[in-house]
């Protein structure tokens, strides 16, 4: 048999209904895997196998059943610790699950781990490192969960994003990223920062995958991604508000997406981004760090000294702009959303880059969420698949962006899209 932690969430599922492997051995390969690679990858922030297995040989049944997934370091657990990437919350125990946790949890899926968070969602990263190269970044800020699926050792794993932080890293990593519509997984234990924009979504190595585990922890019917659609997509093509960003390979990599999805029978149409969403990007920045100093005021006032420079530098610029510029910028991406589903009309997705180019060299920077910023503003969800490698021989993928609500939809033709491309 195929060794269990190189299957999918969807292979393991089924394996395990049908009787062939267990909820315990799934667990035991996962472990094993991460002896072998966690001291290159560094992808957990907690990992403890004796209560990894105790998780598994509780498993509830379910569509997630046995399934074993890491959580995102912003996200409590009961029995684990959350740190949120901070020194300041070592040691920290929850009492109980975050609402996406527990929501797993119920579907049969199992906690192996906490993963490598950047501190507090934000900038400055952890020690994990890409399991294609570890002299390069991961991404972030969920480097850990998008470095332990991309190196085996784990299904899937909780992502959260911001400007860029689950569908950049994803990229990186050479897997599926998935941040569903604005308020699809409840926030209910998350060390949130920012208010309008935070969003909890998955990482996995299969689009099927990703539908499979959001599917059962919401019971929302996200369709399976892999079943042959009854049309070609209608595609709207966009490098984003900031072209000068994308790397050659990048601008290359969007025009063969988009040719091998002509030549698989979709149309492919220019989508010129309306002013509303470009003034939207241009404030995102503010909206984000002034509702972050928001949500770190405890921190913010008493443990200053143990805040990351670059944090403090976005805390201390936020303290000095007027509070109507966050009004501004909440009423731009308002503004951008009914422009955006207008601008629409007649698409079924937007296919843009999922990241500048491959991820960079160093572990210090973890790389611009240029084009996911303004996909995460709209609400609406954003797939990056995985479909090429670049000059350095690093993944690289491309972006599906969709209408809030149309979730189903943008993981159809992100399969689509990625099948396309062979």
């Amino acid at each position: 048999m195929t060794d269990p932690s190189r299957l999918t969430a969807t292979e393991a599922s089924r394996a395990i209904a049908a009787g062939t492997l267990s909820p315990a051995a799934l667990m035991e390969a996962c472990l094993a895997r991460a002896a072998e690679r966690e001291g290159t990858t560094r992808a957990f922030a907690w990992l403890d196998a004796p209560a990894a297995r105790r998780f598994a040989a509780a498993a509830r049944p379910g569509a997630l059943h046995g399934i074993p997934f890491g959580v995102k370091d912003v996200l409590d657990t009961a029995e684990l610790p959350t740190g949120y990437g901070s020194p300041i919350w070592a040691g920290h125990r929850p009492r109980g699950d975050s609402a996406a946790v527990a929501a797993a949890r119920a579907a049969g899926a199992v906690v192996m781990g906490k993963t490598v968070t950047t501190e507090f969602a934000t900038r400055n990263p952890g020690a994990t490192t890409n399991p294609h190269n570890p002299a390069h970044t991961p991404g972030g800020s969920s480097s850990g969960s998008a470095a332990a699926v991309a190196d085996f050792m784990v299904p899937f794993a909780f992502g959260t994003q911001t400007a860029g932080s689950i569908v950049r890293p994803a990229a990186y990593c050479g897997v599926v990223g998935y941040k569903p519509s604005f308020g699809t997984l409840h926030r209910g234990g998350m060390k949130v920062c920012s208010e309008s924009l935070d969003t909890i979504g998955i990482m996995a190595r299969s689009v099927a995958d990703c539908a499979l585990a959001m599917g059962a922890m919401t019971g929302r019917d996200l369709g399976d991604p892999d079943a042959k659609p009854g049309r070609a997509p209608r595609l709207g093509l966009t490098i984003g508000h900031d072209a000068s960003s994308a790397t050659p390979e990048t601008l290359a990599l969007l025009d063969r997406a988009a040719d091998a999805a002509r030549r698989a029978g979709a149309e492919v149409v220019p989508f010129a981004l309306p002013p509303e969403l470009l003034r939207a990007a241009e404030l995102h920045g503010h909206m984000m760090n002034m509702e972050t100093r928001q949500a770190l005021a405890w921190e913010y006032a008493h443990c200053r000294p143990q805040l990351s420079a670059v944090l403090l530098d976005r805390l201390d610029w936020s303290g000095t702009q007027p509070p109507a510029m966050l009004d501004e910028a909440r009423a731009a991406a308002a503004a951008a959303r009914a422009a955006f589903a207008v601008a629409t009309e007649g698409l079924d997705a937007i296919l843009t880059p999922s990241a500048p180019g491959e991820a960079p060299a160093g572990l210090s920077y973890t790389g611009d969420a240029t084009f996911n910023l303004l996909w995460t503003l709209l609400w609406g969800p954003n797939v990056t698949v995985p479909v090429t490698t670049g000059p350095k021989g690093l993944p690289m993928g491309v972006q599906l962006a969709g209408r809030m609500g149309e979730d189903a939809r943008v993981l159809a033709v992100a399969r689509w899209v990625q099948a396309a491309m062979g």
